[in-house]
């Protein structure tokens, strides 16, 4: 009996006809990193991005007002985006001079 070696295609080739491609994508450096850390969030204004999931926009919201309470933070943008891609520069423009926060999750 002759034995059969399979192997993967590498990302990029053609087999039958089907063109090969890798799952995992191309990875890069981010262009920056995460903001620091805030000591607080007393006095603070709050942005919420709704990614529109089932629920999404209810917890954002109850966690929102809770922190409120607790902290005296205020809720100061709201705005939505498209869970399935990444938030657009008019939606992400929104945030930078009005919030010293963003709150997003999903939500199901």
């Amino acid at each position: 009996m002759k034995r059969r070696v399979w192997t993967t295609p590498a990302a990029g080739a053609t087999v039958a006809g089907v063109l090969i491609a890798c799952p995992d994508g191309p990875t890069a450096r981010p262009l920056v990193g995460p903001a620091p850390p805030l000591a607080s969030l007393t006095g603070r204004r709050l942005g919420l991005l709704d990614n529109r999931k089932p629920n999404a926009g209810v917890v954002l919201t109850r966690l929102a007002a809770g922190l409120a309470e607790r902290t005296g933070c205020t809720l100061a943008v709201t705005a939505t985006k498209n869970a399935a891609l990444p938030a657009p520069d008019e939606v992400l423009g929104l945030f930078p001079d009005e919030v010293d926060a963003v709150l997003t999750g999903a939500a199901d």
